[in-house]
Protein backbone atom coordinates (compact mmCIF):
# COMPACT_ATOMS: atom_id res chain seq x y z
CA UNK A 1 0.00 0.00 0.00
CA UNK A 2 2.93 2.32 0.66
CA UNK A 3 4.03 2.03 -2.97
CA UNK A 4 0.50 2.58 -4.28
CA UNK A 5 -0.05 5.53 -1.93
CA UNK A 6 3.21 7.20 -3.01
CA UNK A 7 2.38 6.64 -6.69
CA UNK A 8 -1.13 8.03 -6.27
CA UNK A 9 0.19 11.06 -4.38
CA UNK A 10 2.77 11.74 -7.12
CA UNK A 11 -0.03 11.56 -9.70
CA UNK A 12 -2.27 13.80 -7.55
CA UNK A 13 -5.01 11.19 -7.18
CA UNK A 14 -6.42 8.76 -4.63
CA UNK A 15 -5.45 5.11 -4.35
CA UNK A 16 -7.87 3.10 -6.49
CA UNK A 17 -9.94 0.13 -5.39
CA UNK A 18 -7.97 -2.02 -7.85
CA UNK A 19 -4.68 -0.99 -6.21
CA UNK A 20 -6.09 -1.72 -2.75
CA UNK A 21 -7.30 -5.07 -4.03
CA UNK A 22 -3.93 -5.96 -5.55
CA UNK A 23 -2.08 -5.12 -2.35
CA UNK A 24 -4.49 -7.12 -0.21
CA UNK A 25 -4.40 -10.15 -2.53
CA UNK A 26 -0.58 -10.16 -2.63
CA UNK A 27 -0.26 -9.80 1.15
CA UNK A 28 -2.75 -12.60 1.78
CA UNK A 29 -1.16 -14.99 -0.70
CA UNK A 30 2.42 -14.50 0.45
CA UNK A 31 1.49 -14.69 4.12
CA UNK A 32 -0.40 -17.92 3.56
CA UNK A 33 2.50 -19.59 1.76
CA UNK A 34 4.82 -18.79 4.64
CA UNK A 35 2.28 -19.69 7.32
CA UNK A 36 0.90 -22.91 5.82
CA UNK A 37 3.02 -25.31 7.94
CA UNK A 38 1.73 -23.78 11.18
CA UNK A 39 -1.83 -23.68 9.84
CA UNK A 40 -1.55 -27.35 8.91
CA UNK A 41 -0.24 -28.20 12.39
CA UNK A 42 -3.13 -26.27 13.97
CA UNK A 43 -5.74 -28.13 11.89
CA UNK A 44 -4.12 -31.49 12.60
CA UNK A 45 -3.91 -30.77 16.34
CA UNK A 46 -7.55 -29.65 16.49
CA UNK A 47 -8.87 -32.64 14.57
CA UNK A 48 -6.69 -35.12 16.49
CA UNK A 49 -8.99 -34.95 19.51
CA UNK A 50 -11.94 -36.00 17.35
CA UNK A 51 -10.30 -39.27 16.36
CA UNK A 52 -10.77 -42.51 18.28
CA UNK A 53 -8.20 -42.74 21.10
CA UNK A 54 -6.27 -45.53 19.37
CA UNK A 55 -5.83 -43.42 16.21
CA UNK A 56 -4.74 -40.15 17.86
CA UNK A 57 -1.29 -38.71 17.27
CA UNK A 58 -1.35 -36.86 20.63
CA UNK A 59 0.70 -33.91 19.44
CA UNK A 60 2.14 -31.99 22.41
CA UNK A 61 2.85 -28.69 20.64
CA UNK A 62 3.04 -27.05 17.23
CA UNK A 63 6.77 -27.86 17.07
CA UNK A 64 6.02 -31.48 17.95
CA UNK A 65 3.33 -31.66 15.25
CA UNK A 66 5.60 -30.08 12.62
CA UNK A 67 8.48 -32.43 13.48
CA UNK A 68 6.31 -35.54 13.45
CA UNK A 69 4.52 -34.60 10.22
CA UNK A 70 7.92 -33.94 8.58
CA UNK A 71 9.34 -37.24 9.82
CA UNK A 72 6.38 -39.41 8.81
CA UNK A 73 5.19 -37.61 5.64
CA UNK A 74 8.19 -35.56 4.47
CA UNK A 75 8.89 -31.82 4.31
CA UNK A 76 6.58 -31.19 1.32
CA UNK A 77 3.65 -32.43 3.47
CA UNK A 78 3.96 -29.21 5.48
CA UNK A 79 2.44 -27.48 2.46
CA UNK A 80 -0.51 -29.88 2.13
CA UNK A 81 -3.55 -27.76 1.47
CA UNK A 82 -1.38 -24.78 0.51
CA UNK A 83 -3.35 -23.83 -2.59
CA UNK A 84 -6.69 -23.55 -0.80
CA UNK A 85 -4.94 -21.84 2.12
CA UNK A 86 -3.46 -19.25 -0.24
CA UNK A 87 -6.75 -18.71 -2.06
CA UNK A 88 -8.61 -18.44 1.25
CA UNK A 89 -6.11 -15.90 2.60
CA UNK A 90 -6.31 -13.88 -0.60
CA UNK A 91 -10.13 -13.88 -0.43
CA UNK A 92 -10.06 -12.95 3.26
CA UNK A 93 -7.57 -10.12 2.74
CA UNK A 94 -9.46 -8.87 -0.30
CA UNK A 95 -12.69 -8.73 1.68
CA UNK A 96 -11.05 -7.31 4.77
CA UNK A 97 -8.37 -4.88 3.64
CA UNK A 98 -9.66 -3.67 0.29
CA UNK A 99 -13.21 -3.19 1.52
CA UNK A 100 -12.09 -1.55 4.78
CA UNK A 101 -9.97 1.02 2.94
CA UNK A 102 -12.60 1.60 0.27
CA UNK A 103 -15.47 1.87 2.76
CA UNK A 104 -13.55 4.32 4.91
CA UNK A 105 -12.69 6.44 1.85
CA UNK A 106 -16.31 6.39 0.61
CA UNK A 107 -17.72 7.28 4.05
CA UNK A 108 -15.36 10.27 4.20
CA UNK A 109 -16.05 11.26 0.57
CA UNK A 110 -19.79 11.39 1.14
CA UNK A 111 -19.48 13.04 4.56
CA UNK A 112 -21.07 10.18 6.47
CA UNK A 113 -20.88 10.90 10.22
CA UNK A 114 -19.73 14.45 9.40
CA UNK A 115 -20.27 16.79 12.31
CA UNK A 116 -20.63 14.00 14.88
CA UNK A 117 -18.34 13.84 17.88
CA UNK A 118 -15.96 10.96 17.21
CA UNK A 119 -16.70 10.94 13.47
CA UNK A 120 -13.39 9.23 12.66
CA UNK A 121 -14.08 6.44 15.15
CA UNK A 122 -17.59 6.03 13.74
CA UNK A 123 -16.20 5.81 10.20
CA UNK A 124 -13.67 3.22 11.36
CA UNK A 125 -16.45 1.19 12.98
CA UNK A 126 -18.66 1.43 9.89
CA UNK A 127 -15.81 0.47 7.57
CA UNK A 128 -14.89 -2.42 9.90
CA UNK A 129 -18.46 -3.76 9.76
CA UNK A 130 -18.49 -3.65 5.96
CA UNK A 131 -15.03 -5.27 5.80
CA UNK A 132 -15.99 -7.99 8.28
CA UNK A 133 -19.02 -8.93 6.20
CA UNK A 134 -17.07 -9.12 2.94
CA UNK A 135 -14.10 -10.90 4.52
CA UNK A 136 -16.43 -13.65 5.74
CA UNK A 137 -18.44 -13.74 2.53
CA UNK A 138 -15.41 -14.17 0.28
CA UNK A 139 -13.30 -16.43 2.49
CA UNK A 140 -15.76 -18.87 4.08
CA UNK A 141 -16.09 -21.26 1.09
CA UNK A 142 -12.30 -21.42 0.72
CA UNK A 143 -11.84 -21.85 4.46
CA UNK A 144 -14.27 -24.75 4.41
CA UNK A 145 -12.46 -26.53 1.54
CA UNK A 146 -9.03 -25.84 3.05
CA UNK A 147 -10.07 -27.34 6.38
CA UNK A 148 -11.63 -30.39 4.73
CA UNK A 149 -8.44 -31.04 2.79
CA UNK A 150 -6.18 -30.58 5.79
CA UNK A 151 -8.31 -32.80 8.05
CA UNK A 152 -8.73 -35.65 5.61
CA UNK A 153 -7.27 -39.02 6.44
CA UNK A 154 -6.94 -42.14 4.34
CA UNK A 155 -9.88 -44.50 4.42
CA UNK A 156 -9.72 -48.26 4.88
CA UNK A 157 -9.02 -48.54 1.15
CA UNK A 158 -5.88 -46.40 1.62
CA UNK A 159 -7.25 -43.50 -0.42
CA UNK A 160 -7.97 -39.93 0.60
CA UNK A 161 -11.58 -38.76 0.18
CA UNK A 162 -10.54 -35.74 -1.94
CA UNK A 163 -8.01 -35.56 -4.79
CA UNK A 164 -7.60 -31.80 -4.48
CA UNK A 165 -9.26 -28.42 -4.08
CA UNK A 166 -11.62 -28.61 -7.07
CA UNK A 167 -12.58 -32.23 -6.38
CA UNK A 168 -13.38 -31.37 -2.76
CA UNK A 169 -15.48 -28.33 -3.71
CA UNK A 170 -17.39 -30.22 -6.41
CA UNK A 171 -18.02 -33.26 -4.20
CA UNK A 172 -19.28 -31.13 -1.30
CA UNK A 173 -21.49 -29.03 -3.60
CA UNK A 174 -22.99 -32.18 -5.14
CA UNK A 175 -23.42 -34.20 -1.94
CA UNK A 176 -24.10 -31.48 0.63
CA UNK A 177 -25.31 -28.48 -1.38
CA UNK A 178 -23.87 -25.01 -2.00
CA UNK A 179 -25.10 -23.58 1.28
CA UNK A 180 -22.80 -25.99 3.13
CA UNK A 181 -19.93 -23.66 2.26
CA UNK A 182 -21.64 -20.87 4.23
CA UNK A 183 -22.67 -22.79 7.35
CA UNK A 184 -21.71 -20.59 10.29
CA UNK A 185 -21.73 -17.39 8.19
CA UNK A 186 -23.83 -15.55 10.78
CA UNK A 187 -21.24 -16.18 13.44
Amino acid sequence: MGTFTAKAKAENRSVTFMERSGASLAAGGLGAILGNPCDLALIRMQSDGLRPAAERKNYTSVINALARITKSEGVPALWNGCLPTVVRAMALNFGQLAFYSESKAQLAKFGVFEGYKGQEAMRNLGASAVAGFFASFFSLPFDFVKTRLQKQTKGTDGKLPYRGTIHCAMKVAKEEGLLRFYRGFGT
